[in-house]
């Protein structure tokens, strides 16, 4: 006798891919935005630690 399928596995291992490639896509998203030098706090915005000295 044959075996029966696992869909749940199956669904489960398509589910788990299209979680890791949503989560590739928004990092890769963010290397993007970040290299473009939008929205990222740093020592321009004033901070005292920031590693530029006031004149």
């Amino acid at each position: 006798m044959a075996r029966k399928p696992n869909y749940n596995f199956e669904k489960r291992q398509k589910d788990l891919a299209r979680q890791k490639k949503k989560e590739e896509k928004l990092q890769k998203k963010a290397l993007k935005k970040d290299a473009q030098g939008n929205d990222i706090p740093d020592a321009a915005e004033g901070d005292p630690e920031g590693g530029q000295a006031p004149e």
